[in-house]
């Protein structure tokens, strides 16, 4: 393999990849720095792009930028090289989250060559998913694409769902009258933006979706208590399926290594044609992220929920710009 740098216009198309990532609220909380001369990517994190109320100790911010990691993974596996990555590679410099070092093709990455279609057609649908049950060939999949993470994905059944469903619901009620979460709403929401083009973060109104008006879905409100023009109801579906992710210790690398999960499952789940959303509420209130853990083990730290389903596909949201987040050295 080549061990020259890599082209400049190589270098952007590969950082315009990663950063179509998703992250809380689309905070889009990196920035990349290309190093020519040893022709290493970092991953940095941007803290003027944090969530102070929903994520003050950064666990969020840790799950984008490894989102964002595993997809400049793929798409350097895509352009033929090995991707040799390294999590938080610098104690004295925390806002470094990971290195990854192009090396030649190596073994046991070929196989996200296949998940790189995926990088801009994966987006969040906030729409009625069909109640088709998902196969469990590919739960299994999901579930393995997760393990080979570091990360352990299972599908919440029976009481344990129901539990998991009304522990949602009450984090659902506490933001909608949570001054802090409204806050975080009317920085990182953009009700007037009616394209992609108007905006370069946050949730712009016409990815909101409908507002629920039945249906057991946990769906996040982004318009809180705010009018959206032509905005429409729909029931949503009465059997939701969850997927929950959660790793076996809960510090800051564990939460690079979960971003990364969730975006492999996201990832794989588009190519089997599979739509998604978030349901994080739970996760913003410290007493009611502990008990949406499987209660008959009782391990893990969870870090995601994710919706899944068979359904309309989510419209595209705004990404700022590659020359605001990349910085090429020699």
């Amino acid at each position: 393999m080549n061990q020259q740098a890599l082209p400049d216009d190589r270098v952007t198309a590969l950082v315009y990849d990663a950063a179509a990532a998703p992250s809380m609220h689309n905070a889009q909380p990196w920035r990349f720095r290309y190093f020519r001369g040893s022709r290493a990517f970092h991953v940095r994190a941007d803290l003027d792009r944090v969530l102070p109320h929903a994520d003050p100790d950064h666990r969020a911010l840790h799950l984008g930028g490894g989102a964002a990691l595993l997809n400049l993974r793929v798409a350097l596996v895509h352009e033929g090289w090995h991707p040799a990555a390294r999590l938080l590679p610098d104690p004295t410099d925390p806002v470094l989250l990971a290195s990854v070092q192009p090396t030649g093709l190596g073994s046991g990455e070929s196989d996200l060559a296949a998940l790189y279609p995926a990088i801009h057609q994966r987006h969040s649908s906030r729409f009625p998913f069909e109640e088709t049950e998902i196969p469990q060939e590919v739960r299994t999949a999901l579930a393995d694409a997760a393990r080979g993470e570091g990360a352990m994905l299972t599908f919440p059944s029976s009481w344990h769902l129901q539990q998991v469903l009304e522990l949602l619901e009450e984090a659902e009620a506490r933001n909608l009258t949570d001054r802090g979460s409204g806050q975080d709403l009317a920085e990182w929401t953009r009700i007037d933006a009616p394209s992609v083009n108007t905006a370069s973060d946050g949730v712009p109104g016409y990815a909101f979706g409908p507002r629920k008006r039945g249906g057991r879905a946990p769906m996040r409100d982004f318009a809180g208590n705010r009018p959206v023009p032509g905005r429409g109801t729909a029931e949503f579906e009465r059997n939701p399926q969850l997927a929950v992710l959660s790793t076996a210790h809960d510090r800051p690398e564990d939460w690079l290594r979960a971003g990364q999960a969730m975006e492999r499952v996201l990832l794989l789940a588009t190519v089997e044609g599979l739509s998604s959303s978030f349901a994080t509420q739970a996760l913003e209130w410290s007493d009611l992220r502990w008990p949406l853990r499987d209660p008959v083990s009782g391990t893990g730290h969870i870090q995601i929920v994710l919706r899944l389903g068979y359904g309309p596909k989510g419209p595209s949201t705004p990404r700022r710009p590659v020359p605001d987040i990349l910085e090429i050295q020699p």
